[in-house]
């Protein structure tokens, strides 16, 4: 197969990933930002990772390929739409991830919307007991 064709190939291929996916794979915060504030499901899973999985994956590439430093814009907009990081696929969750690639940023959001989600949760039950 000759050059010319394997691209027209991969041309006609279908992409896999859904549309918030995508916004994550190529870094559009602005995007995802919107095909979730559309009522995209935060927690979506495509190709055997969440879309946190997902941002997780993609921030610690970026920084690895371009030696700029790691950026979490897409994990903090993900946490902020609701995402679970202890949502498992495969035996796995984000949080997961985060550790096994060392992407430090990722465990502190993770941590504070962790633990901020629990003390809303808390306020909530003792405010219906009321």
């Amino acid at each position: 197969m000759d050059a010319s064709m394997a691209m027209a190939d991969a041309l006609n291929r279908k992409n896999p990933w859904t549309p918030a996916h995508r916004a994550v794979e190529l870094s559009e915060h602005a995007t995802l930002t919107r095909i979730l504030d559309e009522g995209a499901d935060a927690d979506q899973v495509c190709c055997q990772m969440t879309l946190l999985m997902h941002a997780i994956d993609t921030e610690v590439d970026v920084a690895n390929q371009s030696g700029e430093p790691i950026d979490s814009a897409a994990t903090a907009i993900l946490l902020a739409y609701g995402a679970d990081p202890h949502l498992a696929v495969n035996g796995e969750t984000a949080y997961d991830w985060a550790r096994k690639l060392r992407h430090e940023m990722a465990i502190r959001l993770i941590d504070r919307f962790s633990t901020r989600q629990a003390k809303l949760k808390a306020l909530f039950r003792r405010a219906r007991r009321r």
